[in-house]
């Protein structure tokens, strides 16, 4: 009985079998639970490092909107943002923007996936839109707002 739980027991990594050693009685040394794991075979499992890339720089624009939330004309002025609403058990996505002249949602995605493409998707049904020369698009500074396929 003891042989299986001490079996049991290393087949976690080291400080897992210690421990749970421990649990039911068996105390021992963790240089004994070493050297008994040796001998048997039994090693943890190292994971493979996954490869760093480095950190893709980001674009972050200064505050133009500075806390005027009121537009004079439609089309002007929008702000734009992610928030999840649960469903059952499960989250989904929403991808909103708002012109800021009738508090207007004037373009939406639901995805179950918080993701770039939520956002681009979000923004390409103002393509049809009659916009002004050069609206103001004012969002939080979350990585989808900051990529540079965003911003191109």
């Amino acid at each position: 009985m003891k042989m299986y739980i001490f079996i049991q027991a290393l087949m976690y990594i080291f400080k897992l079998a210690f421990i749970a050693l421990a649990r039911e009685g068996m105390v021992m040394n963790h240089k004994r639970v070493r050297r008994l794991m040796r001998e048997l075979g039994i090693q943890s499992i190292i994971r493979k490092k996954r490869p760093f890339y480095g950190r893709k720089t980001s674009v972050v624009f200064k505050n133009h909107l500075n806390r005027e939330f009121q537009a004079e004309k439609q089309n002007q002025k929008f702000v734009t943002d992610i928030t999840y609403v649960r469903i059952g058990e499960q989250f989904a996505y929403l991808s909103a923007v708002l012109d800021l002249y009738n508090n207007e949602i004037v373009a939406w995605k639901l995805s179950s996936r918080n993701d770039l493409d939520l956002v681009l998707t979000t923004l390409r049904q103002l393509e049809g839109k009659s916009l002004t020369t050069k609206p103001l698009f004012h969002s939080d500074q979350g990585f989808q707002y900051t990529s540079k396929s965003y911003n191109s």
